[in-house]
């Protein structure tokens, strides 16, 4: 009977045993590590890149690890995409903005005409109008080795920092300002002279009198450049950039060796963050607007709506140009505009005046 129990005993151990050995592989194995460098140095966009890669690691355990890396470190950030191409970086948290001198289509993924929608409809339509195929059309004809998600619906970036209170369009004629992608060609058409800055070296310039005038994206990121220091007018509402988003991009050969679950991790970790961004970054900017505006001395103002009419002419002017001249830009501009008014259409109709509702109650 003793002899039986210890054999009894000895095979479930065995058994235990023999499991555990078939588990600890799995468990102990090394997972991949991908080298992803994003645009920003610091700040809340940094910590927006840091909170997707916190969220594919929660998802993906030991099997895939993210090493992100600041700004600058690899590659400048002109150069990312080519470096995630050519396998030098595996992937780049940035916007389609820093790399639309390839295309100005890329432009329409993010800092395109608005069309009566915010960046929350446009990722609609990225995801179920059609814009992540012609995205990745577009990657094709340009022999790019890239796969790319979108998250992060930004609020209406602000017109931005100024010498004086703007009353009226007229005021921006000839001044130096500082924008990127497409709505550089917009405020061009305006009147203005435009210089690509990357995000640093805004303050410093307006400082030193390179430019009259600039913007960057939000309350909390012109405040951490210090672009109090160098201005007092902070203009609030614009169609320059009015609805953009990040971009996650991987090495496509990179992306695609990974095992069916990790790229899905990847994907879905992009759509978890767009809630998170959402409800972190509004409550920061409304907090160091409010800073900036009591403690810090700044002039809000919201910018009025003759400047933005005339932002919206120009975005015709220019949307029309580029499209005689560039057939898939015309199908993009297409694809969204009929997106669009189908879906800006129900809520307009549907959408109360929370305007109406909140000066009931806050005045």
């Amino acid at each position: 009977m003793t002899d039986k129990l210890n054999r009894r005993r000895f095979l479930r151990g065995s058994a235990v045993a023999g499991a555990a050995a078939l588990a600890t592989p799995a468990i102990a194995q090394e997972g991949t590590t991908l080298k992803m460098q994003a645009a920003w140095g610091g700040g809340i966009f940094l910590e927006n890149a840091q909170s997707y890669v916190d969220r594919v690691h929660a998802m993906a355990g030991n099997a895939l690890k993210i090493d992100l890396l600041a700004v600058d470190s690899v590659v400048k950030t002109s150069q990312m995409q080519d470096a995630v191409h050519r396998g030098v970086l595996d992937a780049a948290h940035y916007v389609p903005a820093y790399w639309y001198s390839k295309s100005k289509t890329a432009s329409l993924f993010g800092t395109g005409p608005c069309f009566g929608w915010s960046s929350q409809e446009v990722l609609g339509w990225v995801n179920y109008g059609g814009g992540q195929e012609l995205f990745d059309e577009l990657m094709a004809s340009l022999g790019l080795n890239v796969v790319s998600f979108f998250n992060s619906p930004m609020p209406a970036q602000p017109m931005g920092w100024f010498k004086e209170e703007i009353k009226d369009a007229s005021q921006m004629d000839g001044l130096k300002y500082r924008t990127v992608g497409l709505a550089a060609d917009v405020l061009l058409e305006m009147g203005m002279s435009v210089v690509q800055l990357p995000g640093g070296e805004i303050q410093p310039a307006m400082k030193s009198g390179l430019i009259d005038a600039a913007e960057f994206n939000n309350p909390t990121s012109d405040r951490d450049f210090g672009m109090q220091d160098v201005s007092k007018h902070y203009h609030l509402a614009s169609f320059h950039q009015s609805q953009e988003f990040f971009e996650v991009t991987f090495n496509k050969a990179k992306f695609e060796a990974l095992p069916a679950e990790l790229q899905a991790i990847l994907k879905y970790a992009s759509e978890a963050e767009n809630s998170n961004f959402y409800w972190n970054n509004t409550k920061r900017y409304a907090d160091d607007l409010k800073t900036l505006q009591d403690e810090q001395g700044v002039n809000v103002y919201r910018t009025p709506d003759s400047v933005m009419a005339a932002q919206l002419a120009a975005w015709d002017v220019v949307v029309d140009r580029i499209s005689a001249e560039d057939e898939f830009f015309a199908k993009v501009i297409e694809s969204q505009k009929a997106y669009a008014e189908n879906v800006m259409g129900y809520l307009n109709l549907n959408q109360p005046d929370y305007k109406l509702a909140y000066k009931h109650y806050f005045g």
